[in-house]
């Protein structure tokens, strides 16, 4: 079926980075993988750029709960998951490394897994992959790890107490590494409950350990739920997804560090004055040329049919971009459809050449009088000169062994 957002992103498709979870610089690449997760497990894909196909090729379960995010050593010969099965009263939660297998990309653990207090929401390496910076939302915190000399996760980096705000999502070290900026998304407000505020918390950063602490809080941090931030791989410049305004923000840096100011705010939507369902702008990512940004649009809210839940309507896209080459703006010149539901994460390719976007759940859609189902999986685009989005194929996972949390590719 044809509607409005198909047929504006077929008029507007046309024929690695140190921001983004950089899993590799495309020089000298001789094979790419793509890793996702459904569960615990975690399994590995071949990935055919000229062709825009994945093929499956193994996986492995972590040992601990669901894989919640991933992230590759610089050296791209480790990977780090970090698990939690996410529920009240678990124990499960950890960060186990893999050592990539530098021809076919197998994955197999190396050590023992450390333990973690609670669900980890997101965790990334810092730029020299000496550290592991690992987020959880409740309660709202940041933790540092060593990475030992055997590239096993190591003991807690001790840090002075810390305002991490309310339900952090994403910490991220800047790409000269002498600071960390910390997203905290906050709560949408309702009837039976006020608001809580978002912000952004940022650090001076050495060896570990986190100083100097300041806040980033428009309007107090009302009306702002931040998701996660990237940063422009050669300006100093700063991209931040509100996750529950649905808006895309810039903030100019000094120093290495984000200044508060947000200089532009575009909304993530093609149509933001018809929201159907509950909207939220997901992750963001700046291609490795620094000429384009992606951002992610979910929405999964059902209503009843005939006795089934159904979905909604809403966006599921990616809205792409074009940034000012002077300025850092950014202009939106695409919206293109994900094809399946919730669009939690998507991933570029470091050469630059494909986007690949994660779904988590099935979803069942009306489809005239009957109901089908849209499965969770994986949404594969090429990417044009431009940046604009080509759609190719998409991929189908059973989840019921667990969520689809997180996907990456890494260069090897």
């Amino acid at each position: 079926m044809t509607t409005r957002r198909n047929f504006l992103s077929a008029v507007s498709a046309t024929a690695a980075s140190v921001t983004v979870p950089r899993f590799a610089h495309a020089a000298g690449a001789r094979k790419l993988v793509l890793y996702a997760n459904t569960g615990r497990t975690l399994m590995q894909f071949d990935v055919d750029v000229e062709n825009a196909t994945l093929t499956q090729r193994g996986s492995v379960s972590t040992p601990g709960g669901i894989v919640q995010y991933c992230w590759p050593h610089r050296n791209r010969q480790y990977l780090y998951a970090a698990s939690s099965s996410n529920v009240a009263g678990a124990t499960d939660h950890s960060v186990t490394a893999y050592k990539i297998d530098p021809a076919t990309g197998a994955l197999t653990q190396v050590g023992e897994s450390i333990r973690l207090p609670t669900r980890p929401i997101h965790m990334a390496l810092d730029k020299e992959s000496r550290h592991i910076l690992v987020s959880f939302n409740t309660p709202s915190s940041l933790r540092v790890y060593r990475i030992n000399a055997d590239f096993t996760p190591g003991a807690e980096v001790q840090q002075a107490a810390m305002d991490a705000g309310i339900y952090a999502h994403q910490a991220l070290a800047t790409p000269e590494c002498r600071h960390v900026v910390l997203v905290a998304r906050g709560n949408e407000g309702t009837p039976q409950r006020a608001e809580d505020p978002g912000s952004l918390h940022v650090w001076d950063y050495k060896d570990g350990v986190l100083s100097n602490p300041y806040k980033i809080a428009p309007n107090g941090g009302r009306g702002y739920g931040p998701r996660h931030v990237d940063f422009h791989p050669t300006k100093p410049w700063m991209y931040v997804s509100v996750e529950t305004q649905n808006q895309m923000h810039m903030h100019r840096m000094q120093g290495g560090k984000p200044l508060p100011e947000v200089v532009y705010n575009k909304t993530t939507l093609l149509e933001p004055n018809n929201i159907r369902s509950r909207q939220a702008a997901s992750t963001l990512h700046v291609h490795p040329n620094g000429r384009v940004l992606y951002g992610a649009n979910r929405s999964q809210d059902r209503i009843n049919f005939n006795g089934r839940p159904v979905y909604k309507g809403g966006e599921n896209s990616i809205v792409v971009y074009a940034l000012n080459p002077q300025t850092g703006e950014p202009t939106e010149i695409q919206h293109i459809e994900t094809q399946k539901i919730h669009p939690r994460t998507f991933h570029i390719d470091p050469g630059g050449r494909l986007l690949v976007a994660q779904h988590n759940l099935p979803v069942d859609v009306r489809e005239g009088d009957g109901v089908r189902q849209l499965k969770a999986g994986l949404s594969v685009f090429r990417m044009a000169p431009d940046g604009r989005l080509n759609f190719v194929r998409e991929y189908h996972f059973e989840a019921s062994a667990g969520i689809m949390w997180w996907m990456g590719m890494v260069a090897l």
